[in-house]
């Protein structure tokens, strides 16, 4: 099962109490004050890594804790800083504060590490307090308690090409030609019921990732079908295939795509203006040469550029690779980095 959900709650580890002590030394009143600091708690951090692709691990793990740090000791001696946990998730997971929805990072880097949630500072010891005045000082400091917070997890899959469209319109079927993917296909809807991904080699030494996203259904952008789970993942694809099954008589096709194009409007304006290119499928049956001209006229009349293929047959497919290099770079010139919220391990 693609789980692309979850729900934790972390705490990074308390801090260490500083320690009250005395050396026990000739000349020196009471020995003199020689307590250590305790440590720090230990953070919470998350690293994006690309080995990961669900986030079904962390429903068996609802809580994860951070080490805490160690109390100070005699001599001078600071307590041991906790540990970090490091809890490693998906690329592209969007962690959000549960009770706010306030967003905290999108870990959309390989190997990006951000602090969660910071470990509680250690305790002064008696040492630190020592002065002219007051030589024997026999006060000390806790510990501090480690950040606490319920988070939210959504994972979007990050791919350059959403392949988008109804249910049987020949999404897996094109990433099969057109990749090593080997979704499953077959003559019925919903066949697909998670994201299928394939590297697709674009000549010229370049390639990009395509999504093979599960069909949807008018309610979608409601959470009807596959609903929320399918728009999720479109968010992230920088440019949409939306495959049409030519096939189909053209009225069909026509508000196939047009009740495609409302769900992704309902769901968000700005999924809505994503570049989008009408892909007429299934052009090796004899119905869709002949539905070609007026579905072409269709599309143009709603703004759309238009390309017809058989992935069966190979028609069209060449290009059509040559088309998305094209278009994917107009794509990243526009593109701007995106900085996290929440500092980085490092910084």
């Amino acid at each position: 099962m693609f789980v692309d959900t979850a729900k934790i709650r972390v705490q990074a580890g308390r801090g260490g109490d500083g320690c009250l002590s005395f050396r026990r030394e000739k000349f020196v009143p009471k020995g003199g004050p020689d307590g250590g600091d305790g440590g720090r708690g230990g953070h919470v951090v998350f690293k994006a890594t690309s080995s990961l692709n669900t986030l079904t691990h962390f429903r068996f793990q609802p809580l994860l804790r951070a080490e805490k740090g160690q109390a100070g000791m005699g001599s001078n001696k600071h307590g041991a800083d906790g540990e970090d946990l490091l809890i490693e998730v998906p690329l592209g997971t969007i962690v959000r504060d549960f009770d706010t929805g306030e967003v905290v990072v999108d870990l959309s880097g390989e190997g990006l590490e951000v602090i969660i949630a910071q470990g509680g500072r250690g305790g002064l010891g008696n040492e630190y307090f020592k002065s002219s005045t007051n030589r024997a000082p026999r006060r000390t400091t806790k510990g501090k308690d480690g950040e606490e917070r319920l988070l939210e997890l959504e994972l979007k899959l990050l791919a350059d090409v959403g392949l988008i469209g109804m249910p049987n319109a020949g999404k897996s079927t094109l990433i099969s030609r057109i990749s090593e993917s080997k979704p499953k296909i077959a003559d019925y809807p919903f066949t697909t019921l998670q994201p299928n991904l394939g590297v697709v080699s674009l000549g010229d030494y370049s390639s990009c990732v395509v999504a093979d996203i599960p069909g949807l259904i008018p309610g979608a952008s409601e959470g009807k079908g596959l609903g929320l789970e399918f728009l999720r993942h479109v968010e992230r694809c920088e440019l949409l295939l939306h495959l049409i099954d030519a096939s189909l008589p053209p009225e069909r096709g026509l508000s196939d795509f047009d009740a495609v194009t409302h769900e992704l409007s309902a769901f968000s304006p700005q999924l809505a203006k994503k570049h989008r290119l009408a892909v007429l499928t299934k052009m090796d049956v004899t119905e869709s040469r002949t539905h070609l001209l007026k579905l072409r006229e269709g599309l143009a009349a709603r703004g759309m550029e238009v390309h017809a293929i058989s992935a069966v047959s190979g028609l069209g497919l060449d290009e059509l690779l040559g088309i998305l290099s094209q278009m994917l770079k107009q794509t990243r010139e526009l593109e701007h980095d995106v900085v996290p919220i929440t500092q980085t391990r490092n910084s």
